[in-house]
Parts: structure tokens; C-alpha cells; sequence
């Protein structure tokens, strides 16, 4: 079997990208109100879970949740985040696809696992908050206002970066666990039962 990408692979992943970021964007805007910054790495994957899964049903090539990475990550840019989710997007984006390919695209098991290592990638719109704090919050103040940056500022000590990492990976298991079951029919029918 050719397992070069094809016009139609572009398409499919064009197509369930817009959909799961379309999805992950609208649970993200929780993130205007300050104590909900900290749930976006379970809600988002969470519930971008459900179109996710059905789209890891047509993956049949290596290479594409790696450019639905890079396409999500190059989207959080252009929508006013920094840009290490560029880079986090085709990091976690390849890991994931590893991992189907080592299913042989057929892995029930390793669908649920791609998933919730490909959810972290939404991490790296939080390394900023941590990793760049200062500059981060001063351009936030103009913005969001000095009330947001404190309360963000307090809710997000230095470890709960690692917590939230977790939580990412969580909200992923979580996800893809709804999605499979949601789309039970989806996944007999692509044999990954």
C-alpha cells in the first residue's frame, strides 16, 4: 500500500482541522476569565475530542496529525499567541503519529494513546506564562487589565506548569475515551475495534 500522502489526505486533514480547531478555540475562550486559564488544558482536549477521534479514523498516512499540528500551532500564531505552539504542534504531532504507525493505523488502543500525547501540544501556548512571565504579563496589562494579571499571576506558580502538562494529557485520555465511545460506529467500520 503507497503510504505517501495524497490530494485526498490533504483535504481530509484540511477539513477535520478546521472542525477540532474551530472546537479547541471555542473552549479556549474560557480563558477571559482568569481561574478558568487552568481548566483549558483538561476542557480543551476534552471536548475537541469527539471531531478528533473521528478524524484519527481516515488517518492512514504518517505525516498527517503531524501537519494538523503544525496548522494549529501556525492558527494559535496568528491569533495573537506566541509561537512556540508551532513547534510543540509538530513535536507532539509526530510523537502521535509515531504511535499510529506503530498501531499499524488499525490500534484501537494506540488511537486513544496518539491522542493523549498530541493534547500537550496545547502547552506550549502556556510556556509564555511560565517560561517568559514578565514580558508575558506587562504586554497582557493593556489588554486584559492589571486585575486579570494579578489573579492570573497567582492562580500560576511555577509548578502548576507541570500540572497543567498532566492535566493536558488527562483532558486527551479523557477526550479520546468520549470520542471513541461517542463515535463507536465510526470505529467498527474503520476496523480500529
Amino acid at each position: 500500500m503507497n503510504r505517501k500522502l495524497e490530494v485526498k489526505d490533504l483535504i481530509t486533514i484540511g477539513v477535520y482541522t478546521a472542525i477540532y480547531f474551530v472546537v479547541f478555540f471555542m473552549c479556549g475562550m474560557l480563558g477571559y476569565i482568569p481561574v478558568f486559564m487552568l481548566l483549558i488544558p483538561f476542557i480543551c482536549p476534552f471536548v475537541a475530542g469527539i471531531p478528533f477521534m473521528l478524524y484519527l479514523t481516515k488517518v492512514d498516512r504518517f505525516g498527517m496529525v503531524t501537519i494538523t499540528g503544525l496548522i494549529c500551532g501556525i492558527m494559535m500564531f496568528l491569533t495573537g499567541m506566541s509561537w512556540p505552539p508551532i513547534f510543540t504542534g509538530i513535536g507532539f504531532g509526530l510523537l502521535a503519529d509515531f504511535i499510529l504507525k506503530s498501531g499499524r493505523y488499525q490500534s484501537a488502543g494506540k488511537t486513544v494513546l496518539a491522542y493523549t500525547v498530541f493534547s500537550i501540544w496545547l502547552m506550549g501556548a502556556m510556556l509564555p506564562l511560565y517560561f517568559m512571565r514578565d514580558s508575558y504579563f506587562a504586554a497582557m496589562i493593556p489588554t486584559y487589565g492589571q486585575e486579570y494579571v494579578d489573579i492570573l499571576m497567582a492562580y500560576t506558580p511555577a509548578w502548576s506548569f507541570y500540572a497543567l502538562t498532566v492535566t493536558a494529557a488527562l483532558g486527551g485520555l479523557f477526550g479520546a475515551l468520549l470520542g471513541k465511545s461517542v463515535l463507536k460506529k465510526h470505529f467498527i467500520r474503520a476496523g480500529l475495534v
